[in-house]
């Protein structure tokens, strides 16, 4: 069973148009902030929730209010 809750590197990579490379930066930083907030991440994985959230994918919490 394939889980689509988190995104690979190459997910991240094909979603944004930009090399692994930059892909991987981008996927840190999202989980030195879920980090930060107390979640548990895995290395070269990133919450594809959190992610779209943080990008231009998602909403964001207070416009869910309206």
């Amino acid at each position: 069973m394939k889980n689509k809750g988190f995104m690979k590197v190459q997910d991240v990579a094909d979603e944004l148009g930009v090399s692994k490379s930059y892909a991987y930066k981008i996927v840190q930083q999202l989980n030195a902030e879920l980090k930060e907030k107390g979640f548990i991440t895995i290395a070269g994985r990133v919450n594809a929730k959190y992610f779209r959230e943080r990008t231009c994918y998602g909403e964001r919490s207070d416009e869910k209010e309206e």
